[in-house]
């Protein structure tokens, strides 16, 4: 199934699929064994750095070999990309769905940029993403007057015909200082104007009751990195801290199963399938 028509069904079903950023072998292996074992599925993302970090086709590779070993239904997705040769470099690559973010831009050259991307990537089937407003990258904080306007997200939506749109609604890339409030009100109003499959950047930290008012309100894709990356390197320098060993072999497992056990839980949520349900 086309990842566009994914998440359709799951906005149907007023459900969320998990988009988990990998950076190497082990963290998407821990990714793609917790949706193996709760047998759910999961967009594998990746970043302009990841595959600078891994090379295009060895990152490609892992994502598709692993989700056929392990029997995993995936889509593999480039994140925050504002170049457009990257991203046709990712389409001929065989990517499921690319975001376009031409977010810092005004909004005539955001909807310009994006409905070129849109156009691009019918030719491959393609799911395009996009965002419109502002949510801050990592180091920057939340300006309420960045927030995504509903107003002009429909009109956005309809001038560009993307699939799915990011929304500034109070969450923000990296840690949070404090607990994150998201402006569900304006979620709802966004989801109103639109009727596209909304998504949620900055799923790291944000509670988990937040998470499922945000999903029953719109949200049909939950972005998870930064707790990816924390649980892993902190896991992995325990061991090393614990332990005399050396071999890799022995010392990754224990991180890829820390990283399995928190794409799990985000899993429940965003299916709503957790137990406190």
């Amino acid at each position: 199934m086309k990842l566009q028509d994914k998440l359709k069904q799951v906005q149907r079903e007023k459900k969320a699929l998990l988009a988990a950023n990998f950076y190497n072998l082990e963290t998407c292996k821990g990714i793609l064994l917790a949706a193996r074992e709760l047998k759910l599925p999961v967009i594998l993302q990746l970043t302009k750095s990841s595959i600078d970090y891994m090379g295009l086709r060895t990152a490609t590779e892992i994502a598709r070999t692993l989700s056929e070993e392990l029997e995993v239904e995936s889509w593999v997705h480039l994140d925050h990309c504002d170049d457009i040769e990257l991203l046709k470099k990712c389409l001929d690559a065989g990517f499921d769905s690319v975001m376009i973010d031409a977010s810092d831009r005004a909004l005539d050259e955001n909807t310009r940029i994006t409905a070129r991307v849109v156009q691009l990537a019918r030719s491959y089937g393609a799911n395009v993403e996009a965002e419109l407003g502002s949510v801050p990258k990592l180091g920057r904080e939340l300006e309420a007057d960045k927030f995504t306007d509903p107003v002009e997200a429909g009109s956005f939506v309809e001038e560009t015909g993307v699939d799915a749109l990011a929304v500034a609604i109070g969450s923000k890339h990296g840690f949070y200082k404090g607990e994150p409030k998201l402006d569900l009100k304006r979620l709802a109003a966004i989801n109103a104007a639109t009727k596209v499959a909304l998504v949620l950047h900055g799923g790291s930290g944000i509670p988990d009751e937040s998470l499922d008012r945000a999903i029953e309100l719109g949200i049909v894709k939950v972005n998870i990195a930064t707790e990816t990356k924390d649980i892993f390197t902190r896991t992995l320098k325990n061991v090393l801290q614990e332990r005399e060993e050396i071999d890799l072999r022995k010392t990754f497992p224990e991180a890829i199963n820390s990283v399995k056990n928190l794409i799990m839980q985000k899993l429940k949520v965003v299916s709503r399938t957790n137990e406190r349900r």
